[in-house]
């Protein structure tokens, strides 16, 4: 495995290299290593496995339904942008992990400059729980995540 990361590239390399480049496809292959490859659903088991925690505790720390969590964990259902949020907090990921997990998914990362997302990564950092999270949304006139209950 460290043999692999020695391989990949730092952000900022790659961010010089592509706008340096003349050719998009050169620049695809000499780069491929250090191309975020894994699949969200094969990233949150790890998580789940490294935290040790069980699907039933991210079911009652994310308020997210039964079914759907376990769609997510195998890779056959999508999440929202709220609803792998939600996720965040039932398997208690920190702030880094949180925006590895939405970088990962295609989604955009938590945004000190959006009210909300500042909110939610105060939530986050101080690691409340998805109810206080909800609370403090409410309290600054935010929806609460969106978890598909009622």
């Amino acid at each position: 495995m460290k043999e692999y990361d020695e391989k990949k590239k730092t952000t900022d390399e790659l961010n010089h290299e592509i706008k340096a480049a003349t050719d998009v496809a050169d620049y695809i292959e000499e780069n491929r290593e250090s191309f975020i490859t894994t699949e969200l659903s094969a990233h949150l088991n790890a998580l789940l496995s490294q935290k040790k925690l069980k699907i039933a505790d991210v079911i009652r720390g994310s308020l997210l339904g039964r079914s759907y969590v376990y769609q997510i964990f195998a890779g056959s259902k999508k999440p929202s942008r709220d609803k792998l949020i939600a996720l965040a907090f039932g398997l208690r990921l920190s702030e880094e992990e949180t925006q590895k997990m939405l970088r990962l998914s295609g989604n955009r990362e938590l945004y000190v400059r959006d009210e909300r997302d500042a909110l939610l990564l105060f939530s986050i950092q101080r690691k409340k729980d998805i109810m206080e999270t909800d609370e403090l949304l409410i309290d600054h006139g935010f929806p609460v995540l969106d978890t598909g209950r009622e």
